[in-house]
């Protein structure tokens, strides 16, 4: 993510409880993906895991983006 996106959500997580939902869940998805790939041996149960995961971290994303944007425009 990049710094702007970082420094709008420090910004507006405090007043958006959608925000900090959606940014508490993409940072927990991040670890929970890392901690899985950083296993020395990936079983297909685990590397499908990590799909889903992957997933739902874009989707959740998206979501987060589309706010970002509204933000955006809103301090323009």
């Amino acid at each position: 993510m990049e710094a702007s996106d970082r420094a709008l959500i420090e910004q507006f997580v405090a007043q958006d409880s959608e925000l900090d939902a959606l940014w508490q869940q993409h940072l927990e998805f991040d670890k929970m993906i890392e901690k899985l790939e950083g296993k020395p041996f990936l079983s297909p149960v685990t590397l499908q895991e990590i799909k889903e995961l992957k997933k739902k971290k874009l989707a959740g994303k998206t979501k987060l983006q589309a706010l970002l944007d509204k933000y955006r425009h809103q301090e323009a």
